[in-house]
């Protein structure tokens, strides 16, 4: 059963931000049909304009095609050095205008993993896309299959990728705004040194022209250079999907994660992700809640060798305001409980949600401090006994 501690009981931990007030979220009117904003430093939604809404994510969906290489990087599946050959089916479909943007690959050209992860990240190239997942899975079907699974795993239940580049299938692949800032955040909490490593790249250099010269193509990031502290993530656009953007920037400890989309041009598309991020930045700010360690409450344990465990903060948690604002605030822990044993110091047993009228609802991690083993059998046995009578 999900269970509750009521707001009394961790009041005294906090109290120095219960203050009276009423706050109102800051408005914002974006020229996006479909917007959302989350800052992950307090899990705060900020801003959602139909952001459950089924659209296709052009090249966004190569965020997949990136997390799932990224996920075979960290499990030692694979190496950056691997190389992989350029097909020559692959090279005949993926070049030319009609492809799109492209690395420009060349047909049994050998690249490695780390450079086709730039020419993914960095040149959004189709071509690039295809032989990597091909090279990591034998077939980009196979691979495409792994995205699924993996879209499962992260909770994006609203998402479905056909193909490894976003490329329009009539409809397989789809994606929702709030799956495209869950895939952001995944991908920059569970790798943050492959993310700091591949997504902030301003150009990259791969091919050559007819007449031999270098090809530098710059990054189409539309945060990168124009709002402190943008480091990514991914631009989309096709005739069906208009301009889209998946972004994220990080500014005295604040990260923002931002989506896009349905924008009617290029330059519109810069215009508005960068109102939207300094929007973001300007009319919020962070409140430090609770420092790393402290003691938030406890949770009970069943068939532990402990009634209950202590709760505690993971990190230094913060709350997301409008700026200049003192709210009201309401506390609660909230759990699945009684939490079964065993589980290790560190594990996320609780959530502390913090509440206040006018401002989204904000849900922050609470961890167990020791290490619970499991009850022996006369424990296990005395515990049974004892729920018999409900107690």
């Amino acid at each position: 059963m999900k269970k509750l501690l009521a707001a009394c009981s961790v009041a005294a931990t906090i109290s120095f931000m219960a203050l009276p007030g009423m706050a109102a979220a800051p408005t914002y009117s974006s020229a996006a049909p479909v917007a959302y904003m989350v800052d992950l430093s307090s899990g705060s939604v900020l801003y959602a304009r139909d952001a459950d809404r089924r659209m296709p994510p052009a090249s966004m969906a190569k965020m997949m095609t990136v997390y799932v290489a990224f996920e075979m990087l960290k499990r030692g599946e694979i190496k950056p050095s691997q190389l992989i050959t350029v097909r020559p089916e692959v090279w005949q479909k993926w070049h030319g205008p009609q492809a799109g943007s492209t690395m420009f690959l060349s047909p049994n050209e050998q690249v490695s993993v780390e450079n086709l992860l730039y020419g993914v990240i960095t040149l959004s190239g189709n071509d690039a896309c295809v032989v990597l997942a091909e090279g990591l899975m034998g077939t980009e079907e196979t691979f495409a299959q792994r995205m699924n699974e993996t879209a499962k795993k992260l909770g994006l239940s609203n998402s479905h990728f056909g193909n490894s580049n976003g490329w329009p299938d009539n409809g397989v692949t789809y994606v929702t705004a709030r799956d495209l800032g869950k895939l952001a955040s995944a991908t920059i909490e569970n790798f943050p040194d492959l993310y700091k490593k591949y997504y902030s790249r301003p150009d990259f250099t791969w091919g050559k022209t007819l007449g031999g010269a270098a090809i530098t193509q710059a990054n189409r990031d539309p945060l990168l250079g124009r709002v402190a502290g943008a480091d990514g993530l991914k631009t989309g656009h096709t005739e069906e999907a208009g301009y889209g953007f998946t972004g994220s920037a990080e500014q005295n400890g604040r990260r923002l994660v931002m989506v896009v989309a349905g924008l009617t041009s290029f330059n519109q598309r810069i215009e508005e992700s960068v109102r939207f991020m300094e929007w973001g930045f300007r009319a919020w700010q962070g409140k430090k809640l609770v420092a790393k360690g402290k003691r938030i409450g406890t949770a009970a344990v069943q068939q532990g060798s402990v009634a209950s465990v202590e709760l505690v903060a993971p990190r230094d948690l913060a709350i997301t305001v409008p700026r200049g604002a003192t709210p009201d605030l309401q506390l609660r822990i909230v759990y699945d409980g009684p939490v079964k044993a065993p589980f290790k110091a560190g594990a996320h047993i609780a959530d502390l949600v913090v509440t206040s009228p006018g401002l989204p609802n904000q849900t922050l991690p609470l961890v167990a401090a020791n290490d619970v083993a499991e009850a022996g059998f006369f424990g296990r046995a005395w515990a049974g006994f004892w729920s018999l009578f409900g107690m």
